[in-house]
């Protein structure tokens, strides 16, 4: 079965990796990067044809190619969030990439554009959704629903049953208590240790955590610094 073509939006080291995994880990032949008009800069990346989203979208028809959005956390997750909604509103299949080096059971569900990399240990029951981004060596606890345009770092440890709200972003190390739910938009930092549900738009630092509510200021200058905002 010939392996089927697939672009990738972006040029920059999350585009490369992404690249590489699906090269050398899936049935999609990457034959070309695209990014919006604007960036364009060059005309190849990784030795393969860059193109602007514009020419992209002539070049390359929906029913031609299976397009994956790979883009980091700028802006809390919400640019990712911006193309791949462009993207699928102009007809491309999103396909996911899931390393094949790691544990997961037959009822996972993932969304699509979503890229999981090597070492995940992935629980019976467990729902990821659309444009999630888990890097290398976590567990997700069983029974655990990760919402859409999430973003967790390496060896972060999400306990059973939890919930990890929209755009959140998870850093490398941090861990939740079984039953927590953590809210849309919220900055879960390095090594914080989470033992509460957390509210929509808030920061949490530390071990135990102390949680900033979306309209302190300290934790909007820290979101600021971070993502861009």
């Amino acid at each position: 079965m010939a392996a089927q073509k697939l672009a990738i939006f972006g040029s920059a080291e999350i585009a490369s990796l992404a690249h590489f995994y699906f090269r050398h880990d899936s049935n999609y032949e990457v034959v070309a990067f695209t990014v919006d008009d604007d960036y364009v800069e060059g005309d190849s990346f990784e030795n393969l044809p860059l193109l602007g989203f514009s020419e992209f979208q002539k070049r390359f028809p929906p029913r031609e190619i299976a397009l994956h959005v790979a883009l980091s956390y700028t802006r809390l997750n919400r640019l990712r969030e911006e193309k791949y909604l462009a993207a699928k509103a102009a007809g491309y299949e999103l396909p996911s990439y899931v390393c094949s080096r790691s544990v997961t059971w037959p009822d996972l569900s993932v969304g699509d554009n979503c890229f999981i990399l090597e070492n995940q240990t992935i629980q019976p029951t467990v729902t990821i959704g659309n444009n999630v981004m888990i890097w290398s060596g976590n567990h997700l606890g069983h029974g655990t629903a990760v919402k859409d345009h999430v973003y967790i770092a390496s060896h972060v440890c999400i306990s059973g049953h939890c919930v990890i709200g929209e755009r959140t972003f998870m850093g490398v190390n941090a861990t939740t208590a079984d039953f927590t739910t953590v809210g849309a938009d919220c900055f879960i930092a390095m090594d914080a240790s989470v033992t509460r549900d957390v509210p929509d738009g808030a920061v949490v630092l530390g071990s135990p955590a102390t949680v900033m509510p979306a309209d302190d200021r300290r934790g909007q200058s820290i979101k600021r610094k971070y993502f861009k905002l």
